[in-house]
């Protein structure tokens, strides 16, 4: 186990009517919350075998007795505000344990995979920033081996800017950065019914 490195895990608690609305405002609740209850499935299921501690943040309240393992997965809570202050908490508080590479994934990206996040602990060797960019946009991973408060701060989280501004900060400020392959979150139907979509699950739109 290395425990030099960490990933943090951002989910939100498996309750209808409140997980991938986005999704749900077109194919209902009940199939929204199946297909994100098989997104949790398969993250738990390939970051389990990850070589180094994951910590796993809930959105609204800490499940006991859950699918993620208490053996495996140290379960901590979200703190109040914007997406940018939950992950910006999240961060500090690892490299405050004197952790030095901290990724981070939510679990809406099912096209990830344990080699993209070995592939960003890898690259952090050599840069101060990984990130894997989302097809909408955002970005489905943030890894960083030192703290950078601005990524987190005045930031237009869930839209389609928030790469590109990102990026262009980072240029500015003059940190070095990877860039992992694009890949696409599941947020709309759309997405849900592309082709040959899922990476080591069973194809969510039969």
């Amino acid at each position: 186990m290395r425990k030099s490195s960490v990933l943090l895990l951002f989910t939100k608690n498996v309750e209808k009517g409140k997980v991938k609305t986005r999704l749900a405002a077109t194919v209902g609740d009940d199939k929204a919350l199946e297909i994100y209850e098989q997104l949790l499935d398969y993250t738990i299921e390939f970051t389990d075998k990850l070589p180094f501690p994951k910590h796993v943040y809930y959105a609204w309240n800490i499940e006991g007795e859950d699918r993620w393992s208490k053996n495996n997965f140290e379960k901590r809570l979200q703190v109040e505000g914007d997406l940018g202050d939950k992950m910006k908490h999240a961060f500090r508080e690892s490299f405050k344990q004197g952790i030095s590479k901290v990724i981070i994934i939510g679990t809406d990206c099912a096209e990830i995979n344990e080699e993209d996040v070995l592939r960003a602990e890898e690259l952090l060797d050599e840069h101060e920033v990984v990130i894997g960019p989302a097809l909408d946009g955002g970005y489905y991973l943030l890894a960083m081996r030192s703290m950078h408060d601005f990524i987190f701060e005045n930031k237009p989280w869930s839209t389609e800017k928030l790469f590109d501004l990102t990026t262009k900060e980072l240029k500015d400020k003059g940190v070095s950065y990877a860039l992992l392959a694009p890949k696409s979150d599941i947020d709309y139907e759309e997405d849900w019914m592309r082709p040959n979509y899922i990476n080591g699950m069973k194809v969510l739109n039969d």
